[in-house]
């Protein structure tokens, strides 16, 4: 195991299987020294957490559970490109969507639930850019999506 797989670990937590996509395309693609993620959704065990828009169905807490486990199944997706996670020399840019009610406005906090993760497990490595988004809606009806870059 790596050591970013020993403190996901002690937090708890493991890498899960790579999430299948749901359309044509791949869940991440190398070019260079990067790794391009699809967009991961909140998939665990092949069923979204929850489905809605924040702010309205789904609270501002789910929503942050949602986004770290976007972040984890990128990181799963960057560990069927490279195999040893230790290889990431840090987490460039994070993207997090979140679908959300018009009038919710708490986007940051919620793509928190990813960005605070990345840290957490990869150290001064998982310092990145970030946007967070409010959309009206995402595939499935899931409440958050993350995309990543990473350099290896």
């Amino acid at each position: 195991m790596s050591a970013v797989e020993d403190r996901l670990a002690e937090l708890g937590l493991a890498v899960p299987e790579v999430a299948k996509p749901v359309a044509a395309y791949v869940p991440a693609v190398r070019s260079g020294n990067h790794i391009f993620t699809s967009g991961q959704l909140p998939m665990q065990a092949g069923e979204l957490m929850v489905t809605g828009k924040v702010g309205g169905e789904v609270s501002e807490e789910e929503a942050l559970a949602c986004a770290q486990q976007c972040a984890l199944n990128a990181i799963a997706a960057v560990k069927s490109e490279i195999g040893d996670l230790d290889q990431v020399k840090r987490i460039v840019k994070v993207v997090a969507f979140i679908a959300s009610t018009p009038d919710f406005t708490g986007q940051p906090r919620v793509a928190n639930g990813a960005s605070e993760l990345f840290g957490k497990v990869f150290g001064d490595a998982g310092v990145h850019a970030r946007s967070a988004v409010g959309v009206p809606v995402l595939p499935l009806d899931a409440p958050v999506e993350v995309e990543v870059i990473v350099e290896v």
